[in-house]
């Protein structure tokens, strides 16, 4: 099946001519014919989701996974990692052995697991009843369902070294977050072999001239990615373009996006935490703490390509750049061999078509 485009994005490079893809995998980039106006790019994958569509993945089953997947796919998302928050152990547990296993469409990559190893200080909507130190024992529970491919963990507490040490054993990808971590302490958690920065700015130790704190740090190391939340809330224009500045190549969108993302306000669950969604803001809590986002990864690109962001890097941070956060060749690409996980979007930045595993799940709308 040929898809109809005048060019893809292949490997971060425009290559012009149509592209066809056959049982599940792409065949053929730069072939002839094809439609002006409409780039393949390949599918999104997005490293942090709390919900979707109106469901909160921390309580969800398989009936509420298909609901929140569909949703995820007609934004273009062919892959992801569902994210857990804060919640007591019994529950994250439960939710990593609901998680779906390898064959949904998207693709779960594995779970995010965003705490409990958090920074007193800087929990932004985590629960602080559910907080705790590094604890190896229990680090040790929540791996044993064998489905978690990332952990944010706050670096600077005590005996945060062994807890990264054995996630690392364990293949995890650690990403320091939700932290109050200093510049030594930083540097101290990258070289061990913390990866990667969750939401890049929020809720973490701001940064100041004299006291750069883990944003600085990870600004400021090519061996470190940042993930950045572009929703025109978590994150002012200038600290967008800030951060591209320092760090284009490195940065992947993330949406940290909850149960009302795709499915309009009110009041939704956030693990423990009742929030608040509305049109044209960021969910809150009631005491107006940012809880998460609606947004959507279609739109993030929307957002930083606005800012200036050439439109092939606002697409690689939304794809390669995350894959190569957890390591993964088979998602983020888009070329002869590799999957048919493809988005078709038109010169308005509007989604025509998406594939995932070559199943067309979004018809042309013209």
């Amino acid at each position: 099946m040929k898809l109809g485009v005048e060019a893809a994005l292949v490997r971060g490079e425009i290559v012009a001519g149509d592209v066809e893809v056959d049982d599940g995998v792409v065949v053929g980039v730069g072939l002839a014919g094809g439609k002006r106006g409409r780039v393949a790019v390949p599918g999104f994958v997005d490293l942090q989701v709390n919900g979707f569509g109106g469901v909160d993945f921390l309580a969800a089953g398989t009936e509420e996974y298909l609901r929140a997947g569909e949703a995820l796919l007609l934004t273009g998302v062919t892959a992801y990692q569902p994210t857990f928050i804060t919640a007591a152990e019994g529950t994250r547990i439960d939710a990593l052995h609901a998680m779906p296993a390898n064959g949904a469409r998207p693709r779960i990559l594995g779970a995010h697991l965003e705490g409990p190893f958090l920074s007193p200080e800087r929990l932004g909507t985590h629960p602080q009843a559910h907080r705790c130190d590094p604890d190896l024992a229990l680090l040790d529970r929540l791996l044993e369902p064998g489905r978690v491919t990332e952990m944010t963990v706050a670096p600077e507490l005590p005996g945060a070294g062994a807890l990264i040490r054995r996630l690392l054993e364990r293949g995890v990808v650690v990403s320091a977050g939700h932290t109050n971590a200093t510049a030594k302490e930083a540097h101290e958690a990258f070289d061990l072999g913390v990866s990667t920065v969750t939401h890049l700015f929020n809720a973490m130790r701001p940064f100041r001239s004299r006291d750069p704190g883990i944003a600085g740090v990870a600004l400021t190391r090519p061996d470190v990615y940042v993930q950045m939340i572009v929703d025109g809330h978590h994150l002012a224009d200038e600290t967008v373009r800030l951060v591209w500045a320092a760090a284009g190549g490195r940065v992947g969108l993330v949406t940290d996006a909850t149960a009302g993302a795709s499915n309009g306000g009110g009041t939704y669950q956030l693990g423990d935490v009742e929030i608040v969604a509305v049109a044209d803001g960021p969910p809150t809590r009631e005491d107006g703490v940012l809880a998460g986002t609606v947004l959507t990864m279609i739109d993030a690109v929307r957002n930083v390509h606005a800012l200036g962001i050439p439109f092939e890097d606002a697409i690689g941070a939304a794809t390669a750049v995350p894959a190569r956060i957890l390591g993964r060749t088979d998602v983020g690409v888009l070329e002869p061999g590799g999957p048919a996980d493809v988005v078709v979007i038109d010169d308005r930045l509007d989604i025509v078509h998406v594939l995932c595993a070559g199943e067309e799940r979004v018809v042309a709308r013209d």
